[in-house]
This record gives C-alpha cells, sequence and structure tokens, in this order.
C-alpha cells in the first residue's frame, strides 16, 4: 500500500495553534517520486469509472485533484473560501477541529447527475469533508468516493461522514496516522 509515504509527511506541532499536531505534505510535493506515486495511485483508482469531475477542497485538495482530472479527461471543480470565486456561489459552514468555516462552490460546476470524486490531503474531524459533500449534492451530483492522502484516526472524521450517510467503503485514505501519534 501508500504507508510508506509516511517518511514524505513532516510533523509540526503546535499548529496552528497550540495542541495541535499538523501534519506536512509539502515534502511529499517536493520529492517527484512521492508526488507522482500519490497522484498515480489515486488517478489509477478511478480509471474506467466514468467520473465527470473531480471536486477539490481549498488549498491543498487541489495538488491532487488537478494532476488526477486532467490525466482522466474529467472536470476540476474548486471548493473555496468564501468570497474566493468570481461566479455566483451556494456555500455551506462548518466546524474545525480549532474553529468555523465555510466553502463555496459556483452554483453551475456541478450538474443533477455528474459523478464526482471529492479529494482533500487530510481528514481530521470530517467538518470540511462533510460540507463538500452537502455541496455536491446539493447540486445533484453524486459523490462516487471522498478520498484522502492523510487520515487522522480518532478525531471522529470517518465517523462523521458515515452517520452522515456516505458508506464507509467511499472513504478513502492513502495514509493513516492515530491522532496524536
Amino acid at each position: 500500500m501508500t504507508e510508506h509515504l509516511k517518511k514524505h509527511i513532516r510533523d509540526i506541532p503546535d499548529f496552528p495553534k497550540k495542541g495541535i499536531l499538523f501534519r506536512d505534505i509539502t515534502p511529499l510535493l517536493l520529492d517527484p517520486a512521492a508526488f507522482r506515486e500519490t497522484v498515480d495511485t489515486l488517478r489509477s483508482r478511478y480509471e474506467g469509472k466514468k467520473i465527470d469531475k473531480f471536486a477539490a477542497i481549498e488549498a491543498r485538495g487541489f495538488f491532487f485533484a488537478s494532476p488526477v482530472a486532467y490525466q482522466l479527461d474529467a472536470g476540476f471543480v474548486p471548493l473555496r473560501k468564501p468570497g474566493k470565486l468570481p461566479y455566483g456561489t451556494i456555500s455551506e459552514s462548518y466546524a474545525l477541529e480549532y474553529g468555523e468555516a465555510s466553502l463555496e462552490i459556483h452554483k453551475d460546476a456541478v450538474k443533477p447527475g455528474d459523478r464526482v470524486v471529492i479529494i482533500d490531503d487530510l481528514l481530521a474531524t470530517g467538518g470540511t469533508a462533510a460540507a463538500s459533500i452537502a455541496l455536491i449534492e446539493k447540486l445533484g451530483g453524486e459523490v462516487v468516493e471522498i478520498a484522502f492522502v492523510v487520515e487522522l484516526k480518532g478525531l471522529g472524521g470517518r465517523e462523521k461522514m458515515i452517520a452522515e450517510g456516505i458508506e464507509a467503503e467511499k472513504i478513502v485514505s492513502l495514509v493513516k496516522y492515530q491522532a496524536g501519534e
């Protein structure tokens, strides 16, 4: 599997605030072989599955979803912080492990029936993921899967998505850590 990618993920204690152990994927992005493997693993998972769009959560999800969408001839949908998208949007608010936030999507980014995969760098408490799923579904899209490079087990993110109706097998992560590990 891809657990060996952990050596390319740096731990940053007390970021963005005291008590948070941040998993920094920058070293993975800097290593051409590790970055290629990450993108190729995601791409191969969705080849032949007729995915219409790959949505990504600002900003680190963009690094992975964009090349996968390009390689699979699918559209790319940015899910962004409020005020960053220039056209009409819909939004969804959510709680983070260290505060509150909102995501927006262009109101024409997903068409009813579009098959969408959401990609992000990290699953922690699941608030951002749940908000992104809600946005895709509000526009009539079908969330085929939601994929993460890193999952922090023990913070309830996977359980939150399952409680909101996402089937466990539709939640994919390449690397897993126990929270605080």
